[in-house]
């Protein structure tokens, strides 16, 4: 029913736990598929006896290809993105499919600007253009989602098989399809999430190289 995926680099200090807390969280049949960027990477040494599948990422490095890569090769009903630094709590992939059976959604959001949800800890910069951004599009734009910047979603398998990702940098691929959805025609739904900041590893997340990528999609969800 499921394919989680899990972009990751050097993620070493992280994939033991964030695989424990899968297997222990989630109660829908999935698989987990972690993708790659090279061979030295520190995350393939730890995952050796974890319930995964480890898959290269086809395009090049990078977060956003590495993404692209894993949506490409599900082919169960649902696909998950979500980091292996545990910062999207695994016991909320429940809620999104359960959302997306009883919506009949194609995108299901988890939402830290909706109701119940929640940011803590990350750079303050950060949190408030993401925050911004995503109460705006829902306030001004009409799209049906509080947090349409957010990584962790889940995609119907239909939905990606009629999608061309156009996304060049990095996570701005989330907003993308979020737009996307929105413009034509697909159902889209929310569940709220808790996001916290990493503990171990280092962030890649490029705020200034990407904000411009973000911004191309941000003002397309304002276009009639």
């Amino acid at each position: 029913m499921l394919t989680i995926i899990i972009p990751v680099y050097n993620e070493g200090e992280n994939i033991k736990t964030a695989v424990e807390r899968i297997e222990k969280d989630v109660k829908y049949p999935y698989i987990i598929n972690l993708v790659y960027d090279f061979d030295g990477d520190t995350t393939l040494e730890q995952a050796k006896g974890l319930n995964v599948n480890l898959i290269k990422n086809k395009y090049g490095r990078g977060v956003l290809n590495a993404i692209k890569t894993g949506l490409e090769t599900c082919d169960t009903e649902f696909a998950i993105v979500t980091m292996a630094d545990l910062s999207d709590p695994p016991e909320v992939i429940n809620a999104m499919v359960d959302s997306a059976i009883k919506n009949n959604a194609d995108v299901v959001c988890a939402s830290r600007y909706m109701s119940g949800g929640e940011q803590i800890g990350g750079p303050l910069i950060k949190k408030l253009m993401s925050k911004c951004a995503g109460l705006t599009l829902y306030y001004f734009a009409g799209l049906p989602v509080h947090d349409a910047t957010n990584s962790f979603k889940l995609y119907r398998k239909t939905f990606l098989n009629n999608m061309k990702i156009e996304s060049t940098g990095g996570f701005e691929l989330g907003l993308e399809l979020v737009v996307k959805a929105f413009k034509n025609g697909y159902k889209l739904a929310e569940v709220p999430t808790v996001w916290h900041d990493r503990v171990a590893g280092k962030s890649n997340f490029k705020i200034i190289e990407w904000l411009p990528k973000y911004l191309k999609w941000y003002f397309k969800a304002f276009l009639r």
